[in-house]
């Protein structure tokens, strides 16, 4: 459990402290105040990367040069200070030379807000995204192969774009680099995937009352066997498009309900449904993987989210799970029950509420 959080030049934050509930906080407040900082706070200091931005100095106070995010986790400390170009770790008040080092120390994510219906109506990239981040909490290898494929296929497709006649040699050699990646990919998305599925399965049968299946099926975005190869028989699309034509970064999932493409044939109720039901299981598939449930970090979600999907979120986390929420009111609190401690945040300032009451809070 993830006991306390220290914030120094975070975001909004120039200083912050707060005290974790084991099972839930809520962190309540009117938007832009800082909510959902606190809350990618913890996701940057478990893992070490942002759900909302891939560019760290966004994540540095206006007019500071580092942050710090500090927290208890068991008995564990840890430590990330960063600037805008360099990172520094500490375990237990020991610097740790390699991010997998801390990262083996940590513990589990499963972050949920409003975008997740992306998984169902936007681009493969939100699919990629949702299976890049519960795989690289599960596989070992799988964060060193993303990172290595990614640069790989930039400078791939720089050298495609650079010249009015393509170099070739260039591109091939940047072929043979990215293929190595792409296998390691291929195999932990395809494994996550069938981890996935029976747990997608039973969850989405129970929020519609047994009347729909969810099924997953993971697209690899080039053919078995080796990348560099196909790639030499894709010149011609190549030259035309002047962008790498096949890869892991063309993955996708099919999502089918009822063997009907949920992307286009679904409701708006069965994609909030659906993209419950995926960001369940992730929790369910992590929990599994590491032998405890993972922090559940919930972003405005609750008041997204009629009675019934409410219910049922709460009643499909694996047992056990922590809780942070964010919420802009507390009024959906009142139908749950729901332990924990709550915070009031307004420009950039958190406090904790002094003696909630079951009548405006519910159980909190």
């Amino acid at each position: 459990m993830l006991a306390d959080l220290l914030l120094r030049d975070f975001r909004c934050f120039q200083e912050c402290r707060v005290v974790l509930h084991p099972e839930t906080t809520v962190f309540i407040g009117r938007n832009a105040q800082g909510k959902t900082s606190i809350m990618e706070a913890a996701c940057v200091l478990l893992r070490l990367q942002s759900p909302r931005t891939g560019n760290r100095p966004e994540m540095i106070r206006l007019g500071a040069t580092t942050m710090l995010i500090e927290g208890r986790l068991s008995e564990k400390s840890l430590r990330c200070a960063q600037s805008a170009t360099a990172r520094r770790l500490a375990l237990d008040g020991s610097i740790c030379t390699r991010s997998a080092q801390y990262l083996e120390a940590s513990d589990l994510v499963v972050w949920m807000d409003h975008r997740d219906m992306n998984l169902l109506r936007g681009g493969g990239e939100h699919r990629r995204r949702y299976l890049d981040f519960a795989a690289s909490q599960i596989f070992p290898d799988y964060l060193k192969a993303l990172r290595g494929y990614e640069r790989a296929v930039r400078g791939r497709n720089h050298v495609l774009k650079r010249d009015a006649v393509i170099q070739w040699r260039q591109a091939d050699a940047f072929a043979k680099v990215m293929d190595d990646f792409a296998q390691v990919l291929r195999a932990r998305r395809a494994e996550l995937v069938t981890r996935l599925q029976p747990h997608v399965l039973r969850i989405h049968a129970d929020l519609s009352a047994n009347a729909e299946l969810l099924l997953l099926t993971y697209r690899p975005g080039f053919a078995e066997g080796n990348l560099a190869e196909e790639l030499l028989s894709r010149r011609e699309e190549e030259s035309r498009n002047r962008q790498t034509a096949a890869g892991p970064h063309r993955d996708d999932l099919t999502l089918a309900i009822n063997d009907l493409d949920a992307t286009t044939y679904a409701s708006e109720g069965q994609q909030r449904s659906s993209a419950l039901s995926l960001k369940i299981a992730q929790a369910c598939v992590l929990e599994a993987a590491a032998g405890r449930p993972p922090l559940l970090l919930l972003d405005d979600v609750f008041g997204e989210l009629d009675s019934t999907r409410r219910r049922a979120l709460l009643r499909l986390l694996p047992p056990g799970t922590q809780k942070i929420i964010t919420t802009t009111t507390l009024d959906w609190a009142c139908e749950e029950s729901v332990n924990g401690l709550v915070y009031l945040v307004e420009a950039a300032s958190v406090r904790l509420r002094s003696s909630p009451t079951a009548t405006d809070v519910g159980s909190l």
